[in-house]
Formats: C-alpha cells, structure tokens, sequence
C-alpha cells in the first residue's frame, strides 16, 4: 500500500538522554523511505551529521505526521503544535504504556511500518482554547489538550469562582480551584480532583471543583460546544494562576474573565489497528482484567 506521508518529524521527551536509542532506531528507520526533519532538542541525541532540524513550534508547519517519542506529555507538547496544521500525532511510549502514546520501542519498527502504510485507526479529539480577558482586550491565549486549571495562588484563603455557561450563571463556588478537562484529560489531573472517565469519544467537557468548600459542589458534564467564562468574586486583589496543561498563564487579577472554548481544530491521534481504550485504562489504572474475551 502507498504511504500517505512524505515528511515526519520527531519530538523526543526534553531534557532526556535516556531516549537517545529509541530516537536513533527510529530516525534510522525512517530515512530509509521519508523526508525526516527532528526538533531541535531531540536532535542532539542522535549522532548524525546531516539531520534536518527545526523549532518544536515549526513542526506542524514542515510536516504531515509528526511522532511523539516519551511520555504523555511529550505528546502534548506535539498536539498543541501540530493541530492548527490538521497534521496527525503518533505516540511512541519509553517505559510506561501511556494514554495517548501507545506504542513501545521494542514493537518499533513492525508496528509503526504497518501504520505508515494506512493501517491505523485515527481519533479527532478536542483542544480548549483559553483567553484570559482584561479590559475587553484578550491579554493572554493557550491551548490545551488535557485541562485548564484555574488555581488559587499564593493566598491561604480559598478563591470564590464565579461560573456562566453560554452566558447562564451556574455557580459561584469557594474552592482552591476550578479544573475543565477534556476527555482526555479525563483521566489526567481531573481524576486525581475526584472528576469521571469519560470516553475520548464524548464531545463532552467536565469541571471538577479542586477542595470545594461546600461538599454539595460536584463535577458537572456539559457539552463541549458551550462556552465557559469563569471570573472572581473576590473583592480584595489576589492573583490567581491560569494553567493549560502545565503551562502558565501567571498573574491573572480577579478582575480578568477566563473564557473557555473548544479550539475550532481538533489534535489527530493515531493508533496502530486493534488499539482498545478500555485495555489501557485496566492497565494504567491496575483494574483486574481477567480475561473476559
């Protein structure tokens, strides 16, 4: 069958030497058959003088199928770079099995062949785009494949968050904080805060309550069409910290408005034929499987 790729690039985990034999396998692999370009952290692992390198931002610009080498949140790191390309995202774990990265070194290269010829199955799963709004004027804007986090910061008072969906009030709330999670980040942050699994196939968003003050304050499932503005009711001048997967938006006032929608791109994720959601969640999360086939 005919490749559908011409040009992958590589992101490897940063700051890792320990992926300098993976990276190496699969950029040997690779130039056998396809224009390679490797982002410019990872490059300096392989030990070649020719390697075609680029800015980790530029990858989805140069490429159409962009590997993931790491962990989870390498894989991140090549979502939010790639979606705005429409350019696809295969994860090559190191170690552990992760959510979205599902393919270990020792099935390289058979298995990553068989995708390279077609046969894979390919996801579409939602980003959140995030705008931290001061004045009318959008001061700060992010993207996230897992969550956004609004967290109370360098204050021992909780924050009182003040949430609208589609501009209908739902609730105000004394927290630490306020978590709004993808699918995908279902199974993230949002779990540990006591939020549900959703299915990545769920066209659903939740927002999970960090230590809400008032037990009755639960997770909510909303659709993921809606738009979600969150400000502070706060009347004294805290700072709060805004972050979307680990990335900070710092110094945020209580008198900025966080507006929430989902990115009008989603991130292209594909998995090798066979990949089973609930396989992963039983052996990440140490459920006993047996073996109910």
């Amino acid at each position: 069958m005919h490749t559908p790729f011409k040009t992958i690039g590589i992101l490897g985990k940063r700051k890792d030497p320990g992926i300098a034999a993976a990276l190496t396998v699969l950029y040997t692999f690779l130039k056998q058959h396809y224009a390679v370009v490797i982002a410019r952290d990872s490059a300096v692992y392989i030990n070649e003088s020719s390697l075609q390198v680029c800015e980790t931002e530029d990858l989805g610009k140069q490429c159409d199928l962009v590997i993931a080498v790491g962990g989870d949140g390498t894989f991140l790191s090549a979502a939010r770079v790639t979606a705005d390309y429409d350019v696809p995202v295969i994860g090559v774990n190191l170690g552990r099995l992760g959510f979205l990265v599902d393919i270990s070194p020792n099935e390289l290269p058979g298995k990553l062949q068989r995708m390279l010829e077609g046969h894979y199955v390919e996801e579409a799963r939602s980003l959140l785009q995030t705008r931290i709004i001061r004045e009318n004027q959008v001061i700060h804007q992010e993207t996230a494949v897992n969550e956004v986090v609004i967290h109370r910061w360098v204050t021992p008072s909780m924050i009182e968050i003040v949430t609208k969906i589609n501009n209908v009030f739902l609730n105000s709330q004394r927290s630490d904080g306020l978590i709004v999670s993808t699918p995908t980040g279902s199974t993230a942050y949002s779990l540990s805060a006591g939020g549900p699994i959703m299915h990545p196939g769920l066209n659903a968003l939740v927002l999970v309550p960090l230590n809400p003050h008032t037990l009755s304050n639960r997770p909510i499932v909303i659709d993921d069409s809606a738009e979600i503005e969150i400000s502070f009711g706060q009347t004294t001048q805290i700072n709060a910290l805004v972050t979307c997967d680990h990335i900070e938006l710092p110094d945020v006032l209580v008198s900025d408005t966080v507006v929430i929608n989902k990115h009008a791109k989603p991130i292209r994720i594909l998995h090798p034929e066979g990949h089973d959601f609930f396989q992963i969640l039983r052996t990440k999360l140490n459920w006993s499987g047996g073996n109910h086939h």
